[in-house]
């Protein structure tokens, strides 16, 4: 297990990384990069500042209390503004032992790339293991530590084990390949939430025709990519009604909307309320932002 720690303005590329070790990242202040090369999985968890990732076909932001697992194709990682954030990298065939050791004992294989929100214990155990990694007095055992984050990180994609059931495919090698291409049509239409998907793009990218993509994509998600993408940007279009004051016409700009009307209506129809109600009856005092607590707050 390797300690890598970038400071200000600090770079590290990892292509041409030859050890075969587990690299456990500790960057602190502004200005950091670090290039992961094809063939690596990566987590990224940030515990303060924005993180922006750049891969071949995408960037986008992560905050704080989220989580990025990353795999297969290059990805850079960026932070601009002062932060701090903590990451675990190596090649798939290192993660791929500590995950099948773990599979002898019972726990469900595979880490898939996704964005989601980071468990506080895993967040946790990042620290307790950057700390005994860079050899921390009294930080604690670097491999039970490690153990115990793959444990979290598993225990974390469980929703996800359940949806590769649902994958086609006779073999489970078969049905994680499936899996792969449809998560990278979920991070491509999480990260272009404000707009509506390319169907073609979106099939492109996993290989598939979009009849296909469709059909595969509602027997795993139980949606279809664009009805993924609706929810998406109107969980965003709440959001932006319920916690900001800006004019409902830029809101529906931004998010795409054809117009102002059609943009009312499908609030209206999703949430069984105008934008006029939730913003007089949802002070921005309010605690609740989310959407499913309206009741409680209205």
């Amino acid at each position: 297990m390797n300690y890598l720690a970038l400071h200000f303005a600090g770079q590290v590329d990892l292509g041409a990384d030859r050890s075969g070790a587990l690299h456990v990242i500790h960057a602190t202040g502004r200005a950091l990069r670090l290039h992961l090369p094809a063939g690596w999985l990566s987590l990224c968890v940030p515990l303060a500042g924005r993180l922006h990732f750049q891969s071949p076909e995408e960037d986008w932001e992560l905050h704080p209390g989220r989580m990025q697992v990353w795999r297969d194709t290059e990805l850079r990682v960026d932070c601009r503004s002062s932060g701090c954030w903590l990451g675990l990298t190596a090649p798939l065939r290192i993660w791929s032992r500590h995950v099948h050791a773990l599979a002898g004992r019972g726990t469900d294989v595979g880490i898939f790339p996704r964005e989601s929100e980071c468990p506080r214990v895993l967040r946790r155990l990042l620290v307790h293991l950057a700390r005994s990694a860079r050899g921390t007095t009294g930080a604690g055992d670097s491999g039970m530590l490690l153990e115990a984050a793959c444990v979290a990180l598993l225990e974390q994609q469980h929703d996800l084990h359940a949806r590769l059931q649902r994958c086609s495919g006779r073999t489970l090698q078969r049905r994680q390949h499936t899996l792969l291409r449809l998560l990278r049509v979920r991070q491509l239409i999480e990260t272009h939430r404000d707009n509506r998907p390319d169907l073609v793009r979106l099939a492109r990218s996993a290989n598939y025709s979009p009849w296909h993509l469709i059909r595969i994509y509602r027997d795993v998600f139980d949606e279809t990519p664009s009805e993924h993408a609706a929810r998406l940007r109107l969980e965003r279009a709440w959001s932006m009604v319920r916690d900001t004051r800006t004019p409902i016409c830029e809101i529906a700009e931004a998010l795409g909307f054809e117009s102002h009307s059609s943009f009312c209506r499908a609030f209206k129809n999703a949430y069984g309320a105008t934008t006029g109600d939730v913003r007089q009856r949802v002070p921005l005092t309010c605690a609740a932002t989310d959407f499913r607590r309206w009741n409680n707050c209205a």
